[in-house]
């Protein structure tokens, strides 16, 4: 028979693979995005600015009043001084260098630092903003008039610009004056021209330049106010707000359209509702900890840099997990009712419970391989239990059930839910090959690891036995309780090999039968599997269907049951794929096999690399041996705490170098991090450039545990 030569009949052995440079999980900053909860008419206010002190003390300044910041993110009015708490003031800033709060009133500016010595009477209603130098020198700027004060002295009256100013600052001692065409520089009383320019909005200064916003991007100027940079306009939103400069030189910038922080190579793009309450930004600044406070029209947002480690994060999840994803061993991803509540959370079913589940258990069968604790095996085993039940919950021979509930509280797809002969339960049907490549994976998993006593390595092989002779026995089909094959649990040469060799689902089906038969011959030592794998791979052709290459997949239109296949990438074929082949490869019934199986792996990593997935790059790792240590270390750093479902959209933004319409979907030669994107798994496209939706679910974390673990089992992170 053709490839006869390939089958060796070995006894499969687990692979070593090769050392990889090593990982130390060393402290980063990990971003997190806090909304602030407003009370005493903060919702009836119009915000202005927000200053922060050298107290780190966040002031909101409205035309109602000035408001504060409280613990646990709550926003409050500032009774701090009760003899300013009914004053509204006119303007709010520091001092240069001290940090020190300054109050501008319509008739008096004070401060209560300096023991509140500096108190000075104005007219009432000439000035509208305040600047104070390092010297105490006070800038007060009016639409018509200007005066500069020593303390409490003042040194005299002044012009103003003849435009309009946006800003008054205050660098090395030096005012500065900012119109839309033209920055200002006071010169003993009066303002000179520093430089001219067009639609200008904002500034800010560092050592030695000066960084000009304007409606249409950004550029710099000399101390002399000469052009240093060409303008920068391939922005997110080129139409700059405000900037703000860090202590730690991160520059910022807002707009009516979000926020973004200018990277070495990049911007990074803060918009959507888990960065802002709402997206236009009034407002920014930052305290002594470099946490970025983004004032909306409706509410004050912070973004907090938080130094965390992935160990950590792994804790992170893995407590809450337990606490609220948890529904009999599975874990789920709770719909929410009220969106963004998560006190109104419902934990139903998501129809994939076992495949998102064995993200979760395979993390957990790496943690006790890594650490040996006992609390990691038995949350598998609880796991497994779960998944044991999808067998006997049904009226079915080895038939597995997609998940159950009990009777009467099943919510979507009412028509794929079955009455249980266990009393008071329903079952849900329609099995596909999502859920059979999960228990494949799950499978494999509690063999090498966790299953060590005999009647534990029964359990998994029973498991597995049962559900590749229900497969056997119907004709290479998941066969429902109607009696017709499922329409996803195909496996037959007549639904297989109808695909095209460019289309994928020719490929990846083959892929599927066989690593469940070798699995199942390891597993129980039953001839048949073998025998059943032989025949698929040869007679079937299935070992020829495994060989072509990821760079051959294209377009090509197929119809089968009314729905279209083959008109372009399906990302949930990368995870079915990547969770097999872990089985496919260790349980190679020998060593040519499993050197054909790795040139498999290897081709689709390649192909993968733009995605920077964690989780593909280990599962490659830990068989075929290649990996792109970088992009491991990138994703565990960039997957955020937050999973909430937000509606995101980056189309709009003109920093992107985008990409002409492909096949596999990749629409910019750069990927965005997780904190610019929908929330998704790990089997939707992360080159999405919109979509989401506005807080009906939260995801568990566990596409964050499962290649955590694995990296620590596999020796890449310490």
């Amino acid at each position: 028979m053709k490839h006869r030569c390939f089958f060796y009949l070995l006894v499969a052995t687990f692979s070593t693979w090769p050392a990889a440079a090593q990982m130390a999980d060393e402290p980063y900053i990990q971003l997190v995005g806090h909304h602030y909860d407003a009370a005493g008419g903060f919702g009836e206010a119009r915000p202005k600015k927000v200053v922060v002190d050298y107290n780190s003390i966040v002031h909101v300044l409205t035309d109602k009043g000035l408001f504060r910041d409280f613990p646990d993110y709550q926003l409050a009015p500032d009774h701090t001084y009760r003899s300013l708490a009914d004053k509204v003031p006119v303007d709010i800033t520091t001092q240069e260098s001290t940090g020190i709060l300054f109050y501008l009133y319509k008739d008096k500016f004070l401060t209560n630092g300096y023991a509140g010595t500096l108190d000075t009477k104005l007219e009432p209603g000439l000035y509208s903003r305040i600047s104070v130098g390092k010297d105490l020198k006070v800038l007060l700027v009016g639409e018509k008039k200007a005066a500069l004060f020593d303390g409490n002295k003042k040194i005299g009256d002044l012009t103003v610009p003849k435009e309009a100013v946006i800003d008054i600052y205050v660098a090395k001692g030096q005012f500065l004056a900012l119109t839309a065409k033209a920055i200002y520089k006071l010169e003993g009383k009066a303002w000179k021209v520093m430089h001219e320019g067009l639609d200008m909005t904002s500034l800010v200064f560092s050592e030695s330049k000066i960084t000009v916003g304007t409606k249409n991007g950004y550029y710099t100027i000399d101390g002399q106010g000469k052009r240093a940079t060409d303008t920068e306009s391939r922005l997110p939103v080129p139409a700059i707000r405000k900037m703000l400069l860090t202590g730690n030189d991160e520059l910022w910038f807002s707009t009516a359209d979000g926020a973004f922080r200018k990277e070495t190579d990049r911007y990074r793009y803060f918009a959507s509702k888990r960065w802002l309450d709402v997206n236009e930004v009034i407002d920014m600044a930052a305290d002594a900890s470099g946490n970025i406070y983004l004032l909306t029209p409706t509410g004050l947002n912070m973004i907090e840099q938080m130094p965390f480690t992935l160990a950590e994060k792994t804790e992170f999840f893995q407590d809450r997990i337990r606490k609220y994803h948890m529904r009999y061993g599975f874990v789920c991803a709770p719909q929410l009712p009220v969106a963004y509540d998560l006190t109104s959370e419902e934990i139903i079913d998501h129809d994939n419970d076992g495949l998102w589940t064995s993200f979760y258990l395979g993390s957990q069968v790496f943690r006790y391989a890594v650490t040996g604790e006992e609390v990691a095996k038995r949350y598998v085993w609880e796991s497994f239990e779960a998944f044991e039940r999808l067998l006997t919950v049904n009226q079915l021979k080895g038939f597995p059930s997609r998940t159950f509930e009990r009777e009467g509280y099943k919510v979507n797809d009412p028509d794929r839910w079955r009455k249980s002969p266990e009393e008071g339960w329903e079952w849900k049907g329609t099995t596909s090959s999502d859920e059979y490549i999960a228990y494949l994976f799950v499978a494999s998993l509690m063999d090498q690891f966790i299953a060590k006593a005999p009647e534990e390595k029964k359990r998994v092989a029973d498991f597995i036995d049962a559900i590749m002779t229900h497969i056997l026995d119907n004709d290479y089909y998941f066969v429902d309780l109607d009696g017709k094959p499922t329409t996803w649990g195909r496996w037959n040469p007549e639904y297989v090999n109808m695909y095209p060799a460019e289309v994928y689902d020719r490929k990846l089906n083959s892929i599927h039968l066989v690593a469940g038969l070798q699995l199942a011959y390891a597993l129980t030592k039953k001839e048949s599997y073998k025998t059943e794998m032989f025949k698929v791979m040869n007679e079937f052709g299935y070992f020829k269907n495994m060989l072509p290459s990821m760079y051959d997949m294209k377009e090509h239109i197929v119809m089968y049951d009314g729905h279209t296949m083959g008109d372009g990438w399906n990302h949930s074929d990368d995870e079915m794929a990547f969770l097999t082949y872990w089985p496919l490869y260790h349980y190679a019934l020998n060593d040519t096999l499993k050197q054909h199986y790795a040139d498999i792996i290897t081709d689709h990593w390649k192909v993968e690399l733009p995605e920077r997935n964690a989780l593909w790059n280990l599962l490659t790792y830990g068989t075929a041996g290649d990996i792109n240590l970088e992009d491991v270390r990138w994703h565990l750093q960039e997957f955020g705490l937050d999973q909430m479902s937000y509606a995101v959209k980056n189309s709009h933004r003109k920093d992107l170098e985008l990409l002409e319409p492909n096949f596999r979907g990749q629409t910019t030669k750069v990927l965005l991090t997780p904190g610019e994107r929908r929330t998704h798994r790990h089997n939707a496209n992360p080159f999405d450039l919109d979509g989401g939706s506005e807080g009906n679910s939260v995801l568990a974390g566990d596409e964050y545990l499962l290649p955590y673990w694995m990296a620590r089992y596999l020796g890449v992170l310490k």
